[in-house]
């Protein structure tokens, strides 16, 4: 019988709440409690810093934007309004317990998401995350991944620039990289967009990439 992966919506989100509704879970998850599940949010305005040494020197002048330091794997990014962010809180199986294959089903999971969308999409060698490449062949990153495992049960997990104030990661180098490669659903399809509209079909990707079934 497939394992089910339930959706639960935080909506618009501060990131220490969101933080200590992973953990929860997390703890729940250890002691085969609680349930596969994926939160759902969208942030205020954060910057979060990964395990990755450079991370902090990867902060160029966060101003009144606030810096927390997490414990997901990856450097510098950042959050906040009008992009999703999909935590995928699951306890991996004997024959799932493979992290670099949980980041490529992430990956494909949000790849999908953006070609039911019209957006093709693909991964850049080297860089975990999802790219696109523009009209003029420029290469421009849309979704920024990270995660960690206790356990065997994971926590953290993706950030898909829907229709992001891309201007924000100016503060930042986003996961090493210089600010101007980031881009947006909305920008490169050329349209307007929504969380809203674009949450349920990643919510069916991730079930289906992850090999569970949507509750």
């Amino acid at each position: 019988m497939t394992a089910a992966l339930h959706v639960e919506d935080l909506g618009q989100c501060a990131y220490r709440t969101a933080w200590a509704a992973q953990l929860a879970h997390v703890e729940a998850r250890k002691t085969g409690a609680g349930d596969d599940r994926v939160l759902f949010v969208e942030h205020p305005h954060v910057i979060t810093l990964g395990r990755a040494q450079k991370a902090l020197g990867n902060v160029l002048a966060a101003g009144d934007v606030e810096v927390v330091e997490v414990e997901r794997g990856g450097d510098v990014t950042y959050h906040g309004p009008g992009q999703l962010v999909a935590y995928p809180i699951v306890a991996l199986g004997e024959g799932e317990r493979d992290l670099h294959r949980f980041l490529r089903n992430l990956e494909e999971a949000v790849i999908a998401t953006c070609g039911a969308f019209g957006l093709a999409t693909d991964r850049e060698p080297g860089a975990t995350g999802v790219w696109c490449t523009t009209a003029a062949g420029a290469r421009r990153k849309l979704c920024s991944i990270g995660i960690a495992c206790r356990r065997w049960v994971t926590f953290h997990g993706l950030a898909l620039n829907v229709a992001t104030d891309l201007t924000y990661f100016q503060r930042i180098n986003p996961c090493g990289f210089a600010s101007s490669v980031m881009t947006s659903m909305a920008v490169e399809l050329d349209r307007p967009l929504t969380v809203a509209e674009v949450q349920p079909v990643l919510a069916t990707e991730l079930a289906r990439c992850l090999g569970r079934a949507l509750a």
